[in-house]
């Protein structure tokens, strides 16, 4: 579909650099010059920034190009008039159960990128539950709320609406509106494939005790995939929040029976770094007694010794995609299924 109808660029061509005043001096750059960088017209610059170019079928080549003339001028909307004219704060919270958690700094750091594209400013929120959301969503201080990886407690009403978007979520759960799932399913079940390759047939499972959606995925895919193999299964729950600390406890009491399985699944990498420090103190090597998989792929996977064999959980993916979705719904866009986001199985030498 063509995009907006745009001018040619003028004949001297674009601006190389910030404009300049009359003294020679730079001078604040406006939306005209904008325009004139990206070849577009004045008109189509403030449709991108005003949020409401959705209905004049301005092309995401176009808004992309637009947006890098924007950060190549300095060029900075006037936020206050632009809220005012839109009734938006400009801001968007991203709720997260464990700030700490390194999956959710990943799915932070995507946040931030295509927000900052799109001129929202992030808030983050840990240990929400429905009231606070609710709270959040009534007294108009965000345009709008992501929501990610939520247990079932927290999932409250949220007023209709409030524009919202879920990641790492229960499709079926928040009817009507957008989810972006991650394939968790189809990582765990590489897992499982990878170890009995290699032979095992008996597999520790160190397995999340959290009722989100994500750990019952990954239960359910984990007790499939083992019983398609007839493997034997020896598990143990875990309390997430609790971090390296809980995966050494249940390490500990998996890994010191005198059945103990040769290799183990955990459902993070935190938990699995945990059953690291417990094999050391049981005199056990690693993958020569017993291999290790993880998942999520945070940066402590690598710096392991041995390194950590993983699942990769695309958390950057995750959070661009949800700020997509929510611009969408920002331009009144109707909601569109999402597919949900590949995982990657990386083999390392911890198996």
């Amino acid at each position: 579909m063509p995009a907006a109808s745009e001018p040619p660029q003028p004949a001297d061509g674009p601006a190389a650099g910030p404009p300049r005043g009359r003294t020679g001096t730079a001078k604040r750059p406006t939306g005209r010059d904008v325009a004139r960088l990206a070849g577009v017209s004045q008109a189509t610059v403030s449709l991108v920034f005003s949020g409401s170019d959705a209905g004049h079928r301005v092309s995401e080549a176009t808004r992309d190009r637009i947006r890098e003339a924007a950060r190549t001028l300095g060029y900075r909307p006037q936020a206050a008039g632009r809220q005012l004219r839109l009734g938006r704060s400009g801001m968007i919270l991203l709720a997260v159960p464990n700030l700490l958690g390194p999956f959710f700094g990943r799915v932070l750091t995507g946040v931030h990128e295509e927000a900052g594209k799109r001129g929202l400013a992030v808030v983050v929120s840990s240990g929400w539950d429905s009231g606070t959301l609710a709270d959040a969503a009534a007294d108009g201080r965000f345009d709008g709320l992501i929501i990610c990886s939520p247990d079932d407690s927290q999932l409250g009403d949220l007023p209709a609406d409030t524009p919202a978007v879920f990641l790492d979520a229960d499709p079926a759960g928040n009817p009507g509106r957008p989810t972006v799932e991650l394939d968790v399913a189809g990582g765990m079940r590489a897992a499982v494939d990878h170890l009995a390759a290699l032979g095992h047939r008996r597999i520790g499972h160190l397995r999340s005790t959290h009722s989100a959606y994500t750990f019952r995925v990954r239960q359910a895919a984990f007790e499939a995939a083992v019983a398609d193999r007839g493997l034997e299964v020896l598990e143990l729950g875990v309390t997430l929040n609790e971090g390296s600390q809980a995966g050494h406890t249940a390490a500990r009491e998996l890994l010191d029976r005198a059945d103990r399985p040769r290799a183990v699944i955990c459902d993070d990498d935190v938990v699995a770094s945990g059953l690291y420090r417990a094999a050391a103190e049981l005199g056990l090597r690693i993958p020569d007694d017993v291999s290790v998989v993880g998942m999520d792929n945070i940066p402590v996977a690598e710096l392991l010794a041995p390194p950590l064999t993983t699942v990769d959980l695309p958390g950057e993916a995750l959070g661009r995609t949800g700020v997509t979705a929510l611009a969408a719904l920002l331009r009144g866009t109707p909601a569109t299924p999402v597919p949900p986001l590949p995982t990657r199985f990386v083999p390392r030498a911890s198996t």
